[in-house]
């Protein structure tokens, strides 16, 4: 093979190449975008279910407690981190139900917690 047709064949490698890795990022972007929604509506689901009675889960929506803050509240304050609200779900406290979560449903009602920021 001479060499020109060489250097043809690696630049076509390297196309290609190139080509599969804008392909895989986009698409695992992309996958971890939508992994983010399922896991917010999840925890949407899981605090219509668990917190509501208590707390407002919807924006804007009043809570039924005054003593219970909104998400959007809990959403907005600073130094809430998708951490702190796990620390937070797993740890047991006085006003609050003793709920057992189990870490993808702590991560879902963060992310859901979370989704209400609007900044």
């Amino acid at each position: 093979m001479s060499r020109s047709i060489r250097s043809y064949v690696g630049l076509a490698i390297l196309i290609a190449l190139s080509g599969l890795f804008v392909v895989m990022i986009v698409h695992g972007a992309g996958g971890a975008s939508r992994a983010a929604v399922r896991t917010a509506s999840e925890g949407h689901r899981l605090a219509q279910a668990w917190c509501q009675t208590c707390h407002a889960v919807e924006p804007g929506m009043a809570g039924l407690f005054d003593t219970a803050p909104s998400f959007e509240a809990i959403a907005k304050r600073n130094g809430t981190t998708a951490l702190s609200l796990k620390v937070f779900l797993k740890t047991s406290h006085q006003n609050m139900p003793n709920l057992i979560i189990a870490p993808d449903q702590a991560d879902a009602l963060a992310s859901y917690i979370l989704s209400l920021r609007n900044d």
